[in-house]
């Protein structure tokens, strides 16, 4: 692996960064971020070389980055070590993100919102209030993610056209001047 530029090292430190701020490990999203904008698949001492981060924390970054589905592991006829790389088309990446968001944590949380319902309808303590913020609460879960669901089977041109619609968009439904 040759030296990161200045250009590579800014995007990589500032990835990390936002990784933290979407709760990933600021290890883990350095590593996408060198391997998204690498041109070939890199092996973990590559990795490890250009990041300066210990071999054990690329090792568990390279798993956490495979569960989400946003690199793949390669084998080049030349080096029988792992390689890896990223997916590289941006649509294709977010998307795989998102799926993989919605089955961690927006799925898991209309299962517990559709629980406490159920519970509340035959619990008495449970006072009206509560049970219509949560009805509410899973209603809009179940509306984002139905419409979600629907959108992601879209191609990405459509998707693209739909959302630079915009304000458009909002006239087109009858909603804005």
């Amino acid at each position: 692996m040759k030296t990161l530029s200045p250009v590579q090292q800014k995007f990589i430190l500032h990835w990390g960064e936002m990784g933290t701020r979407w709760g990933i490990n600021r290890t883990v999203a350095q590593t996408h971020a060198l391997l998204f904008i690498s041109p070939k698949p890199l092996n973990a001492d590559e990795i490890v070389e250009a990041l300066g981060v210990a071999r054990s924390n690329v090792s568990t970054s390279l798993r956490e980055l495979q569960s989400w589905g946003i690199i793949k592991m390669v084998h080049l006829q030349s080096d029988k070590r792992d390689h890896f790389e990223s997916i590289k088309d941006v649509w294709e990446l977010f998307q795989t993100v998102l799926n993989e968001r919605k089955r961690r944590e927006i799925d898991p949380t209309r299962q517990m919102l559709e629980e406490c319902l159920a519970e509340a309808a035959k619990d008495k303590l449970t006072d009206k209030y509560t049970q219509d913020r949560l009805r509410d609460l899973r209603d809009f879960f179940t509306t984002t993610s139905d419409w979600y669901v629907q959108v992601r089977k879209w191609p990405t041109c459509s998707i693209v056209k739909f959302m630079k619609l915009g304000d458009k968009m909002l006239r087109v439904l009858g909603g804005g001047g």
